[in-house]
């Protein structure tokens, strides 16, 4: 049997309405604060917190869910803290590992969680509100939930457990389309052209799936094209290696959350995944703590909630940069701001479900001891976190942030004009392109010869596509 190695693409048309956001089970229950027990030798404990902070090495330890529906115990999971700045902070984040001692097992479908302090945050709700806009939105985000985490039978305070980014978030969302390359984008991630040699990239932008494989071809070709096609080619060119639609919905809801701490401002906190359907890349949002005014001062104490919507990055960052500067995808971007302003931003709404959010959690953050440790905050700066600005680097209240941001974004749109995509005469248009094989693996990542038989095979073409067959002649 003979397979044609033809890839068909919708060339310009974004999935984002296609996505798939994953029920939200008991592993993440909206209506109810779990409590989540780790129990861990004293001495491991104290590596964790001591000398072993900033490092990633996992140490066993017992995991056990509690909720109304659901009582559950795992055994040797790997407990270690994650995050940056935050692994010196007084109240930690943690990561349980699942699969860490015993390859291959899943909790609820999970491999792993993210159990996060929020100790910038005096509400413990702006990370939560950002990644709920996104979802509403139809943005591929990590599902969240609030948790009481005890270690050692001790009250270390409210959590947000946070979804991994990782295979089983692909699998969730990408149906039938996530056995791609996932690249976790480091601090200075600024997608700027450094080369062709893999080397230069590797430090920055972490490949977190097909790992023996290794290949970061399509990576390269994206920031070339990024970087290096001509002003007349862009607008087609880019398209062909990412989803320019998806990006400009994802952009626009990060101005008007404020996450200064992502690509645009920061070159931080975001995952680039490769579909195999067509090769493009597409732009992942986590990490969403610093939003709705919480400022370092990263652009001299700068009032986000004001900034111009169409100069919202800061310096030369391509990705916005050129989009930004042309004109049809200008007008795309003014497209998704208008519908997340006119049906997801509405200030009213938001401010509505910051006000059930806090009634839920409520009982678990006012004995939460450690929100306070950081920066100070009370029982009373909890309370008031929706309507009172606590001051210092939480520079507005939720409510007036959400109210500035939203009067000033509608006032800074120009006209929509709805140009018409200039690479096709219709977003349903196909176009055949053919996939040209240069490289050949098996499913353990070992290259093996292009014509190899009675295998399964990962084939890669020189753009970085994938392609993963089976053939049995």
């Amino acid at each position: 049997m003979r397979f044609l190695l033809l890839l068909v693409f919708v060339k310009v048309s974004s999935v984002f309405g296609q996505l798939v956001h994953p029920a939200n089970n008991v592993a993440f229950l909206q209506n109810e604060v779990a409590s989540v027990y780790i129990t861990i030798e004293t001495a491991d404990l104290n590596l964790i917190l001591t000398d072993s902070s900033h490092a990633n090495t996992e140490f066993p330890a017992t995991f056990r869910y509690q909720s109304s529906s659901l009582s559950d115990t795992v055994l040797t999971i790997g407990f270690r803290l994650r995050g940056n700045t935050s692994r010196d902070a007084a109240k930690k984040s943690f990561k349980v590992s699942f699969n860490e001692f015993v390859p291959g097992r899943k909790w609820l479908g999970l491999e792993k969680l993210n159990l996060n302090g929020e100790h910038n945050d005096v509400s413990i709700m702006r990370q939560r509100i950002s990644m709920q806009l996104l979802k509403n939105a139809g943005i591929p985000v990590a599902r969240t939930s609030y948790v009481k985490l005890y270690i050692n039978n001790e009250y270390k305070g409210l959590y947000l457990n946070v979804e991994h980014i990782d295979e089983e978030f692909l699998q969730k969302r990408f149906l039938n389309d996530d056995h791609g390359n996932l690249f976790k984008c480091a601090y200075g991630a600024n997608l700027k052209i450094i080369g062709t040699n893999q080397a230069a990239y590797e430090t920055t932008y972490e490949l977190k799936t097909n790992k023996s494989i290794n290949d970061y071809s399509g990576l390269i070709n994206f920031i070339n094209t990024l970087n290096n096609s001509s002003d007349n080619d862009f607008t087609c060119e880019i398209q062909n290696v990412f989803d320019v639609e998806l990006f400009l919905r994802t952009y626009a809801a990060e101005i008007l959350v404020g996450q200064w701490d992502g690509y645009a401002v920061n070159m931080n906190n975001y995952y680039l995944y490769q579909r195999p359907s067509d090769g493009k890349f597409t732009f992942l949002q986590y990490d969403l703590d610093n939003t709705f005014g919480i400022d370092w001062g990263v652009i001299q104490q700068e009032d986000w909630s004001n900034r111009n919507i169409y100069t919202w990055f800061n310096g030369d960052k391509p990705l916005c940069k050129r989009l930004l500067e042309n004109p049809y995808f200008k007008d795309r971007f003014t497209f998704h701001m208008k519908d997340l302003l006119t049906n997801f931003f509405i200030p009213q709404n938001l401010v509505d479900e910051l006000e059930q959010t806090q009634s839920l959690i409520m009982q678990a953050a006012l004995t939460d001891d450690y929100k306070g440790y950081d920066y100070g905050f009370s029982d009373y700066d909890f309370q008031n976190a929706i309507t009172i600005a606590f001051g210092n680097h939480v520079a507005f209240s939720l409510k007036d942030y959400i109210d500035y941001r939203a009067y000033s974004a509608l006032n800074q749109l120009v006209p929509l004009e709805n140009l018409q995509n200039p690479c096709v005469s219709d977003l349903t248009e196909y176009e055949e392109s053919i996939f040209s094989p240069i490289k050949s693996f098996d499913i353990l990542g070992r290259e093996i010869n292009l014509d190899s038989k009675n295998t399964i095979k990962i084939l890669i073409d020189n753009y970085g596509r994938t392609k993963r067959i089976f053939t049995n002649e």
